[in-house]
C-alpha cells in the first residue's frame, strides 16, 4: 500500500473526493483515483492503485482512462520500470479549466448546437406553440451567452482569473447600471 494514503486525512480526502465526485456526476472510484494520485508525491502505478485503493483492476483502467481523457491525469514512464504509471495535475487552477474544458466540450456545447437547430425549426413552424418556440429560443441564448463568456474568460491569464475569482461580486462596481457603486 501506498504509505502516504494510510495517514488518516489523506484517507478522509480520498474517501471524501470519491463521494463528492457522485455529486459532480463522476464515478465514485474515478473520484478516488484522481484524489489518490493528486495527493502522491510520485508516479503510481495500476496496481499501487488497486492495492491502496482496493478496486478491481478493470476498475482502475476504466478510471485512468476517464481522468486522462479530462487531462488531469496523464501517464508517465518510470526509469528501470516497464510499467506506466500516473501523474495527476496538481496546479489547481490548470485542473480546473481542463475539467470545465471538457465538460463544456461533452455537456454543453452539444445543448447549444442541438437548441439552435430546434430554435431555427421552431421559428419556421407556424403551427408550434408559441412559449414552446419562445422559451427554447430564450434557452439557447442563454446557454450560447455562457458559453461564449466562458470561451472569453478561459483564455485570461492565470493572474487575471485569480483577481476576478478573489473580486467575486465587487467587480459589479465597475459595471454601469449594475447598481453597485463604489463602497
Amino acid at each position: 500500500m501506498t504509505r502516504f494514503a494510510e495517514h488518516p486525512d489523506a484517507k478522509a480526502f480520498i474517501l471524501h473526493w470519491g463521494e463528492m465526485g457522485t455529486h459532480w456526476g463522476v464515478n465514485r472510484s474515478v473520484a478516488q483515483i484522481h484524489a489518490l494520485l493528486y495527493l502522491a508525491d510520485c508516479p503510481l502505478h495500476a496496481d499501487e492503485i488497486v492495492e491502496t485503493l482496493g478496486l478491481a483492476r478493470s476498475n482502475v483502467s476504466t478510471g485512468l482512462k476517464e481522468l486522462q481523457g479530462y487531462s488531469i491525469v496523464r501517464r508517465v514512464h518510470v526509469e528501470g520500470d516497464r510499467r506506466d504509471h500516473f501523474v495527476a495535475e496538481t496546479d489547481l487552477w490548470e485542473m480546473l479549466m481542463r475539467i470545465v474544458a471538457e465538460r463544456k466540450r461533452r455537456e454543453i456545447d452539444p445543448t447549444v448546437q442541438l437548441l439552435g437547430e430546434l430554435a431555427q425549426r421552431l421559428a419556421a413552424d407556424k403551427s408550434a406553440p408559441p412559449q414552446v418556440r419562445e422559451r427554447v429560443t430564450r434557452m439557447h441564448e442563454f446557454i450560447g451567452t455562457l458559453g461564449g463568456w466562458y470561451d472569453q474568460v478561459r483564455v485570461l491569464p492565470k493572474p487575471t482569473l485569480v483577481t476576478l475569482m478573489k473580486l467575486g461580486g465587487k467587480v459589479a462596481r465597475f459595471i454601469p447600471g449594475s447598481g453597485k457603486g463604489k463602497d
